[in-house]
């Protein structure tokens, strides 16, 4: 029996719908992703959803008795206490009160301290705990609005396994790609009002909506076509409008009606490359450069030379110092010791995530620029209010003052303003949150196509595989580890290192092995080199089946343990591919 569904729900708030006529079914364990546009209505389906907001014609239809918990982006002002204190908080009004043996059991799934005081915890814990409050009163279906936002890569990895075990269904928005092919079920994309359902296959999702929106094209461009041409003809003289069949006449009427009522597609962010002139070879050196809170070492003795053109992802848990690091390079904050040298003819632009460079009482096209309308954008000049419809900035928006723009409109001003001026160093800091997945991937286009050096600190696992060749990987007491590579090439590694030391703790019986040649391959080594192409193939067919078992939507009906293990088997097999690579590389070598 269905555990939701939706029939003909509309909701508007003037103008065009923001829900039309919205058609819906989710079945119990179903995990669907729901995808669109900043302002699309996603948070307004989920507030509809969940009860919030009645809509203006339509139904919502669950199961008598049968409840919905969701989980807001953003943590809630005025909660205070305990952990526990929070969970048995109330989310709304109407939700039940909580026996305390219900809370410590929801705090116990989430592996929190229930005595820990919530202002003290990190934006992960914070989640957490915000989760323990929606599943103790055991929902039938849970809302999940921007999960990952402000969480660290560790905090994201439980969250999937946590959801991916749990006999629940799910509806969630993310601009996450990777968490999205990692939990989702089914793609649900709201667009223009319109919702429309695809398999989880993300990539397979972006072929079938581009083929969709090419279409449309077509069939518009025929319908205008054949519009113009009945204009021209009802425009004809008097002679022939006695002759005039009066069929035609009512479709062209009902034509301008159907021009009229037409919802064009906004389009896509346009981002042009302002790269500057080159900078020098080196771009930024650090010598011995050391820094501390009170609560501890954020760096400690880090020497560093950052190159021309190098892509350089920061990463590390939250708290753990990555803002504080970008701060101390940019040279906003003196280190306790060592020094940090610029390169030459650097010009830097940087985005700040707390959107502090921004300034509320002016408008969007004034924080742009507040002296000229006129910008120099890639050696092309363009008026200021054009640029930000590349932005997808209504002239009304340009000209209005910011207090009130969304979270996601703030970060695009930010891209706006990031892209308006020539750099040849751009550093981004958590770029990606609030902006939907099509804007993530034309930025992504752009970092691509950018011809200066990039620095990104971001949580989003496919964006520092697309565009970084290394990362800085903070950790414990002030260390900073650079590895080459993208997020999942450090991932397997550490993975595979890890399970390497668990091996080498555990008790083995004691073998007498031979002196090896220093510089020459042993009988064994032979044979093992001899045989490592044939066992990659194997192991990798093995991936390319573990993968075509994840496509098929059955799979994602089986119960969220064996689904984890797969996944969890899919990453142990990942890793022995990678091991499996650098062995045949050493051993060429040492041939």
């Amino acid at each position: 029996m269905p555990i939701l569904q939706l029939h003909g729900v509309t909701l508007g708030f003037g103008g065009h719908p923001l829900l039309d006529e919205l058609e819906l079914v989710v079945e119990p364990r179903e995990r669907l992703c729901l995808l669109g546009r900043n302002g699309a209505g996603k948070s307004t389906l989920l507030q509809v959803i969940q009860g919030e907001l009645e809509p203006d014609a339509g139904r919502v239809v669950r199961p008598q008795g049968s409840s919905v918990a969701y989980l807001d982006q953003r943590v809630p002002p005025g909660l205070d206490g305990t952990i526990l204190d929070v969970v048995l908080t109330p989310a709304t009004p109407a939700s039940p009160k909580l026996a305390e043996h219900e809370a410590l059991a929801a705090i116990g799934r989430v592996d929190i301290d229930p005595d820990a005081r919530f202002h003290d915890v990190s934006a992960g814990l914070k989640r957490r705990t915000l989760l323990a409050r929606a599943l103790a009163s055991e929902p039938d279906l849970l809302l999940l609005d921007e999960p990952t936002n402000h969480l660290d890569l560790d905090a994201i990895a439980w969250l999937e396994d946590f959801l991916i075990r749990q006999d629940k269904a799910l509806l969630f928005v993310t601009h996450d790609r990777a968490f999205l092919r990692r939990v989702a079920t089914g793609i649900l994309d709201l667009d223009r009002g319109q919702l429309t359902r695809y398999p989880p296959d993300y990539d397979k999702y972006l072929e079938r909506k581009a083929s969709a929106a090419e279409v449309e094209k077509r069939t518009r461009a025929q319908f205008d076509k054949k519009l113009a041409e009945e204009e021209v003809w009802i425009r004809k003289g008097v002679r022939e409008r006695r002759k005039r069949n009066q069929g035609r006449v009512r479709e062209l009427m009902a034509m301008r009606s159907q021009r009229a009522d037409r919802r064009e597609d906004k389009g896509s962010v346009r981002l042009t490359d302002t790269s500057g002139k080159s900078s020098g070879r080196i771009v930024l050196k650090t010598e011995g450069l050391s820094y501390a809170w009170p609560s501890g070492s954020v760096v400690s003795d880090l020497d560093l030379v950052i190159q021309r053109g190098d892509r350089i992802g920061i990463v590390g848990p939250n708290g753990r110092g990555k803002t504080t690091l970008i701060r101390l390079l940019l040279g906003e904050l003196e280190p306790d010791a060592g020094k940090v040298t610029l390169g030459t003819n650097l010009e830097i632009a940087y985005f700040d995530q707390l959107h502090a460079g921004l300034d509320e009482s002016k408008t969007a096209a004034q924080n742009i620029n507040d002296e000229t309308e006129m910008l120099d954008i890639g050696g092309t000049k363009r008026h200021v209010i054009g640029y930000l419809r590349d932005f997808l900035f209504t002239a009304d928006q340009a000209r209005s003052p910011i207090a009130k723009f969304s979270g996601g409109e703030r970060n695009r001003l930010l891209l706006a303003r990031l892209f308006a001026k020539s750099s040849n160093l751009l550093i981004l800091d958590e770029p990606t949150n609030d902006l939907d997945v099509e804007t993530l991937e034309v930025l992504e286009e752009a970092l691509l196509d950018y011809a200066g050096t990039v620095l990104v600190v971001s949580h989003d696992r496919e964006l520092l595989d697309h565009i970084v060749t290394s990362l800085l990987v903070l950790g414990p007491d002030g260390s900073v580890q650079e590895v080459a590579g993208g997020y999942s090439d450090w991932h397997a590694r550490e993975k595979a290192r890890k399970a390497a030391a668990r091996e080498a703790q555990a008790p083995k019986a004691k073998k007498t092995s031979p002196k090896k040649p220093a510089s020459s391959l042993t009988k064994d080594e032979r044979k093992e080199l001899r045989e490592l192409p044939a066992r990659i193939e194997k192991l990798e067919a093995r991936q390319v089946a573990a993968h075509e078992a994840m496509a098929d939507p059955a799979f994602f009906k089986k119960s969220g343990d064996v689904i984890a293990k797969a996944r969890a088997d899919l990453e142990t097999l990942e890793g022995e591919i990678l091991v499996a690579y650098e062995r045949w590389e050493a051993l060429e070598a040492k041939r």
